[in-house]
């Protein structure tokens, strides 16, 4: 069996921190100094490499031009590895897992982003599983292809689908949830596969494809008691606006006052698309269920169904510099491209 191993991909975050001594405060240290904490690594029956960049980001600065670099390493690596892990700042994890989903078309193998809550120098530091057991999946394969061929994020035990991963607490070693998607893997003395969640390898593919094109003019608008119209101008009249995320109540539900409605009218007759996420963890947009989401889906806002906040946010820029119609940005929010979406029509 081939086994081409795997490429560790090392941009930063709290897995590679140490405490400066003068100040007191984390800052990064080389990956050779992590290789050193975690010797494991070297146990592994398959090759494994590295590829560090060359200055090392906190997640809070990750922007889509990082994105951007992490595609193309991957594009030009590709062939002469079976799998990838990122280790990346847990802040901005899941907004980079969902994006590189969106961004790699043809993917037949893992790429599995991981990191840490404490710096792996820690005595109780969670980076040492982490970082081996995302090795261990990235290149495990059966009958010599790779078990989890998409977008991945290992945290805490649990190996989830990038795209429907939320961080929800600063504190937990298990920080990362998946509401509305099963998890693809539990570890424990094994690993256990969840296949029935996991997407199904094309054969055929060989390479991959990817799309770098990213549009960023987009705003968050999260309802909330007391919202007013001033507030809402604000947002709409940011200049070169292309669309807006409304992070609305339970099922889709916003104020019915008709000034809101006039607002979303205003900002939709611009050409702007307004997509209905909920605030909640949990569940799923389901526009017109209640009179407080009915006149939303009347006057055209589009459903974000079950999408995380993440995904909407990535699916969005990169559907903007994607295309020039907004038709054709409106059809693929309607489907799931890369499995972000339950019980709608796929294209994954």
């Amino acid at each position: 069996m081939e086994n081409k191993g795997v490429l560790i991909i090392y941009t930063g975050g709290t897995i590679g921190m140490m405490n400066d001594p003068i100040t007191g405060s984390l800052c990064p240290f080389s990956f050779e100094e992590i290789a050193k904490e975690v010797p494991e690594i070297n146990e592994f029956d398959f090759p494994i490499e590295t590829l560090i960049f060359e200055n090392l980001i906190d997640s809070s600065n990750i922007k889509p031009t990082v994105w951007i670099k992490l595609c193309e390493i991957i594009k030009e690596k590709y062939n002469q590895y079976d799998g990838f892990v990122i280790l990346h700042g847990t802040d901005t994890m899941a907004y980079t897992a969902s994006a590189l989903s969106f961004m790699i078309d043809g993917l037949n193998k893992p790429i599995v982003l991981t990191g840490s809550q404490l710096p792996i120098g820690k005595i109780r530091t969670d980076g040492k599983e982490n970082l081996i057991t995302a090795i261990e999946i990235a290149g495990s394969k059966e009958n010599n292809q790779a078990i989890v061929p998409e977008v991945c994020l290992y945290f805490g035990e649990k190996l989830y689908r990038g795209n429907r991963t939320t961080k929800f607490t600063a504190e937990h070693f298990n920080a990362f949830s998946s509401h509305n998607y099963p998890y693809l893997a539990k570890v424990g003395i094994h690993i256990h596969y969840n296949k029935a969640a996991i997407k199904d390898i094309n054969v055929k593919n060989d390479k991959i494809s990817i799309c770098t094109n990213f549009n960023t003019n987009i705003a968050i608008l999260k309802i909330f008691p007391g919202i007013n119209e001033s507030q809402v101008d604000a947002i709409i009249g940011i200049k070169d606006l292309k669309a807006i995320i409304i992070e609305t109540y339970g099922a889709g539900n916003a104020p019915t006052e008709q000034w809101f409605i006039d607002k979303m009218k205003e900002a939709i007759s611009k050409g702007i698309i307004v997509y209905n996420v909920t605030q909640c963890q949990a569940g799923r947009v389901d526009m017109g269920r209640y009179e407080t989401s009915l006149e939303l889906l009347n006057i055209g806002v589009m459903s974000g169904f079950d999408t995380t906040i993440e995904a909407a946010v990535t699916k969005l820029m990169f559907l903007l510099g994607k295309y020039n119609k907004i038709e054709d940005i409106k059809k693929d929010l309607k489907v799931s491209l890369k499995g972000e979406i339950s019980h709608c029509n796929s294209n994954f």
